[in-house]
């Protein structure tokens, strides 16, 4: 990573020394600590900052959304929000302040260094998008003639750039809420292994929980990361269809076997495989994309004891999965938004999630030019299917 001139605005001493030092250890300039807000403004007058580490909850008569708001105004640089609450009251303070990205304490450095990242990035993109505005705006000013299809072309990149600044602001809060809960057990769970692990014999079975806790939350992150990265490739429009010939039942030991280590609920899984080949042609990465979600969305919303039914089945062009679960469903007044993106039924409950499978899969789908319906009555059956053409 690219070193980094950065403001750190914190009234904990102990904090803001533990932020020094991850900080520096990646090469980065700390150009000042301030412990209020205005000791904050009088740094930056002096010394120009990338970026600004801001504490939410300062002390003094300016805290940190306000200091935020003379920073954006008067410096124009990223600020990144540090605080030790995720509540929705909290929030909504900061969303009114535009934050580039929004850090949880107590933080480790990998998510600090992903954070600082994507703010950059933010920052970058938005300014890049407001100078081909600025440029835009000379166009229409230069040419009166065609001042129609001026405005007319000028109304579209202000509508993109609408919506590209809102999925970037959901995409950042999403990632932010999705690294809370498993960096928290990762963190708790390794500091408790380390003890354990310096133990006899009867602290196996603590161990063993939680490494599996270990296991489930870096799963979850990973998952998290996919989604985020894959969209960003949609995009970008640099999504392709690569196919290679792969050995199909490779595929599904493989696959069931990841889905089988995820689940975290007392869920089996079956499967019910037809006459298929035993080799295919086809976008194996996008492939499990499809059939990795699938299963796991229905894994994660079926009941204690329950189980999902995964059917392959192939008709000599098309290979046919279905996925069939016995768990909450979606209901019938939400069934047309399930494949928009951050959508999320109002009967998920307290089982995480981002929102973002579903879309994935349809991505996946059209790419492939496959097909793929689904039937769902809530609290009884929910089945998927999903038709992919495919070479032998």
């Amino acid at each position: 990573m690219f070193s980094l001139k950065i403001l750190i605005v914190e009234d904990d001493s102990v904090s803001a020394l533990l932020l020094q030092r991850a900080l520096e250890k990646n090469n980065h300039q700390i150009i000042g600590i301030a412990d209020s807000g205005e000791k904050a403004l009088d740094i930056l007058a002096e010394n120009p900052a990338d970026i600004v580490m801001m504490d939410i909850n300062l002390a003094g008569d300016m805290d940190g959304i306000t200091t935020t708001e003379i920073v954006n105004e008067k410096y124009d640089i990223p600020v990144v929000y540090l605080s030790a609450s995720s509540d929705a009251e909290t929030l909504n303070k900061v969303v009114g302040t535009n934050p580039s990205a929004y850090v949880i304490k107590p933080f480790n450095i990998r998510e600090l260094n992903m954070v600082i990242e994507l703010a950059i990035f933010k920052d970058r993109k938005e300014k890049e998008l407001q100078k081909l505005n600025n440029e835009l705006e000379e166009k229409v000013k230069q040419r009166t003639a065609e001042l129609y299809d001026a405005n007319r072309e000028l109304t579209k990149a202000l509508e993109k750039e609408r919506e590209i600044n809102e999925l970037k602001s959901r995409i950042v809060l999403n990632v932010s809420h999705g690294f809370k809960t498993p960096l928290t057990s990762i963190l708790s769970s390794a500091q408790l292994l380390q003890v354990y692990a310096e133990k006899d014999h009867p602290f196996k079975q603590k161990i063993m929980k939680h490494g599996a806790k270990i296991e489930n939350s870096v799963r979850a992150l990973n998952n998290l990361l996919t989604s985020v990265l894959f969209f960003g490739k949609a995009d970008e429009n640099k999504m392709e269809y690569k196919p290679k010939k792969m050995f199909l039942g490779a595929f599904v030991k493989e696959l069931i076997a990841g889905i089988k280590a995820g689940i975290d609920n007392d869920v089996t899984v079956h499967e019910e495989l037809g006459d298929l080949p035993k080799t295919i042609t086809t976008d194996g990465e996008l492939l499990y994309q499809i059939f990795d979600n699938l299963l796991s969305n229905a894994t994660k919303y079926s009941k204690e004891g329950q189980k999902v039914l995964f059917k392959l089945d192939f008709d000599g062009e098309n290979l046919i999965g279905q996925v069939i679960d016995n768990g909450i469903g979606i209901p019938k007044s939400e069934q047309s938004q399930l494949f928009d993106r951050f959508f999320r039924a109002k009967n998920v409950g307290i089982v995480e999630g981002s929102g973002l499978g579903l879309s994935i899969v349809k991505k996946c789908v059209e790419v492939m030019n496959g097909q793929i319906e689904f039937k769902s009555d809530p609290n009884k059956e929910t089945v998927f299917k999903v038709t992919i053409p495919v070479n032998k």
